[in-house]
């Protein structure tokens, strides 16, 4: 089976739908989508709407929390915080609830896949760095855990490699984000993975970076938001 995954489009219809065509060239059986959907960018209804069409799983983000639990935003940065009380405003009470009932976790073939950490994952922690990779793998014993979170794809492993994945070593894979990348790259990013061959590839594929930007500022959303996309962080 091939998978294709994805991560934090935070309402950029332009990057996902540019993803969606370059994933549909992959020949891939199933999409699956590690949350965030929402915040930031200035089409929320219209993403939830593909993701909800496309994705044959889909996990909750912390974005896509703070639309029903606004306790959560107290931890967001102020940019975060408006994006949120913004995107509550825009999106169907059909959307709005799509998202309530999203679940945190979900596991195929030794596989599991979660937005933040799978150590707790409604905690929402951050995996940034090798030592965080370490100390999160004892909190899950499928072979690779698939996560988002940080905009930054990543490779980590229990073993001496980092780069190739193969079923002697446990991994951790940021599959980085489709919506905000944060790597200086403003090149979406996703992940493809192949389940019997068991083999990983990270995609990178410029789009119309733009017209998102131009939307944001259209809006009453913090410009900083339509800004950093043209910067990749």
């Amino acid at each position: 089976m091939r998978l294709a995954i994805i991560s934090d489009i935070h309402s950029n219809l332009e990057a996902l739908t540019k993803a969606m065509e370059v994933i549909d060239q992959h020949n891939v059986d199933e999409i699956i989508c590690l949350g965030d959907i929402v915040g930031y960018g200035a089409n929320p209804n219209e993403c939830v709407d593909l993701v909800r069409q496309r994705c044959t799983v889909v996990i909750k983000g912390n974005h896509d929390e703070a639309v029903r639990n606004t306790a959560l935003t107290e931890h967001f940065t102020h940019d975060a915080r408006a994006a949120i009380n913004w995107t509550r405003e825009q999106l169907t009470e059909r959307n709005s609830e799509y998202l309530l009932e999203l679940p945190h976790t979900h596991t195929m073939e030794d596989l599991l896949f979660v937005h933040s950490s799978p150590c707790d994952p409604a905690e929402w922690n951050y995996i940034l760095e090798r030592a965080g990779a370490a100390a999160a793998f004892p909190c899950f014993s499928e072979l690779i855990c698939f996560i988002g979170h940080t905009h930054i794809p990543a490779i980590f492993s229990t073993g001496a490699g980092q780069g190739q994945v193969t079923k002697e070593d446990r991994f951790i894979i940021n599959v980085g984000s489709i919506g905000q990348p944060r790597d200086r790259n403003t090149n979406l990013s996703f992940g493809l993975f192949d389940t019997r061959r068991w083999s990983y590839e990270n995609i990178r594929c410029p789009y119309d970076m733009e017209t998102a930007s131009w939307k944001i500022l259209k809006t009453t959303l913090p410009p900083r938001l339509g800004q950093r996309l043209l910067m990749g962080m």
